[in-house]
């Protein structure tokens, strides 16, 4: 009985201790507040006023987690992302009741199914394609869906060491993005595009332009396989990349050849290339240094522009891209002014059968590969691009998304709590490489796979041999039409 009196007496002094603590903690923050300018509610309705910051914060996860329909959330919806992760555990991805989709709304992609398709047995594995037939060292890509660019940097060591595993195993290719070639992008074996940013990241001299024996030495590796200019980015068209200067550490400095601990922000544009001439001398520059395909990555802003491109090339055949990389103003990105993601670049839905028709116009079809980037992450945003006109595809926030990526949007501030975008070892050691190479790769596949089923259900043998009439889009009275009525391929009004 004393020992029960004596614990109630300490319990009954820890609680009044705690009452004090919390009351003198709330005084010293109602103090605060009060003194405070910079926050006018908290001023007016100190202690009160910082539950708004904190219900702010919170409202992102319950909304992701409970309030949102599963097609509601934005950049990627539930739907889409259940999907991916169906795919990369390697379950079953059929689904029961009917589709969760709403069929009506405008722009709709809906693919026109043939009356008699192609018997299971006449079912053909998408073949693969020459890009660079001009290169001393041509590139027969084996996947039309392909991992683009993510550098690493803004990707941390294991992220990018399953992805290079993980493209392997599928067959698949890995864009290096513009941080340069690290030793994890080159871990797995995989086929490896290198791209060449506006700041030159790993193909750099001294003073920052461009090295030709860095290339040489870059495109001697035979994984190696082609090189990308970029131009431009979706989700930031007229700016450069950014890397917090947190994520500098020694090993990203040497890779990149910058300082350490100090943020990188790549010029906006390549400083010797301001018009067409110059963009086809670097075009036709690093492909005689490097021997290899070497294309460009760009975003459409307008027609004439495009064009006006064109036209150039058209006058210097022999200089043109071996591909072109079309990415969508919706594209994504690790950290840009929201302005540029919000407003500015054409969308990919507009972009890729606009350059399409001019490629073909110009007569560079067989000559010049079509390359769809921007948010396209499922199969039916493949299929839609191969039958708008795209030779390949390539996803970034798809693999991202295999790798386990919960869109924490945290990606700018090291704390991405998958360790896919963050250099804190408390976070990368919840992405096991082991485990996670083995999703990118059945992602990767299984997009394949269903993209071959979409072609064999509108009566091709190959995705791509699909063609602007076999999709339908949906109007705004909720009705849909033929693709190839409202924008025709220019083969087609050729031949009218």
């Amino acid at each position: 009985m004393g020992f029960a009196m004596n614990a109630v007496s300490v319990l009954a002094v820890v609680f009044i201790c705690l009452i004090g603590v919390a009351m003198l903690v709330g005084l010293s923050m109602f103090l605060i507040d009060r003194a405070q300018t910079q926050d006018a509610i908290r001023r007016n309705y100190p202690v009160l006023g910082r539950f708004r910051h904190l219900f702010s914060t919170l409202g992102e996860f319950f909304r992701q987690y409970f309030f949102a329909m599963d097609r509601e959330e934005l950049p990627f919806n539930r739907a889409q992302r259940d999907w991916i992760a169906r795919a990369c555990s390697g379950v079953t991805n059929t689904v029961a009741f009917g589709s969760t989709r709403n069929m009506s709304v405008l722009g709709t992609p809906i693919f026109v199914n043939a009356p008699f398709p192609p018997l299971d047995d006449q079912y053909a594995k998408t073949e693969p394609m020459l890009i660079g037939p001009t290169a001393r060292v041509p590139y027969n890509a084996p996947s039309f869906f392909n991992i683009s660019g993510m550098s690493y940097g803004a990707l941390s060591r294991p992220a990018v060491i399953a992805l290079s595993r993980g493209a392997r195993e599928a067959g698949v290719w890995l864009n290096t993005g513009e941080g340069g070639l690290s030793p994890f992008h080159l871990d797995g074996g995989c086929d490896v595009v290198f791209q060449i940013g506006t700041a030159k990241y790993g193909v750099r001299n001294a003073e920052g332009t461009l090295s030709d024996t860095r290339l040489k030495e870059i495109a001697a590796l035979p994984q190696v396989r082609m090189f990308e200019l970029k131009l431009a980015q979706g989700a930031k068209p007229g700016k450069g990349g950014i890397l917090p200067a947190a994520k500098v550490n020694a090993e990203i400095a040497e890779i990149r050849g910058i300082p350490e601990r100090e943020a990188s922000i790549s010029p906006n544009r390549h400083p010797e290339i301001s018009n067409y001439d110059e963009l086809l001398d670097m075009i036709a520059h690093v492909r005689e240094v490097t021997g290899k395909p070497v294309g460009i990555k760009t975003v459409a802003g307008s027609e004439a522009a495009l064009r006006e491109m064109f036209l150039n090339f058209a006058a210097r055949p022999e200089d043109v891209p071996d591909f072109i990389t079309i990415d969508g103003g919706e594209g994504g990105t690790g950290a840009a002014p929201m302005p540029l993601i919000d407003l500015v670049g054409m969308s990919v839905r507009e972009a890729v059968p606009l350059v399409c028709n001019l490629r073909d116009e110009y007569g560079f079809k067989e000559r010049i590969r079509l390359i769809s980037s921007g948010k396209l992450v499922n199969p039916g945003d493949v299929a839609w691009a191969l039958a708008a006109g795209a030779d390949f595809v390539t996803s970034a926030r798809g693999f991202m998304f295999s790798l386990g990526c919960i869109q924490a949007l945290k990606c700018n501030r090291n704390t991405c709590p998958t360790g896919i975008t963050t250099h804190d070892p408390r976070f990368q050691k919840g992405l096991v490489v082991e485990d996670k190479y083995k999703k990118v790769a059945r992602y990767a596949r299984e997009v394949v796979h269903e993209v071959e089923t979409i072609a064999h259900s509108v009566g091709v043998d190959e995705p791509r041999k699909m063609r602007r009439r076999h999709m339908r889009i949906v109007q705004e009275d909720g009705t849909s039409r033929p693709f190839n009525e409202i924008l025709p391929s220019y083969s087609a009004v050729a031949e009218m």
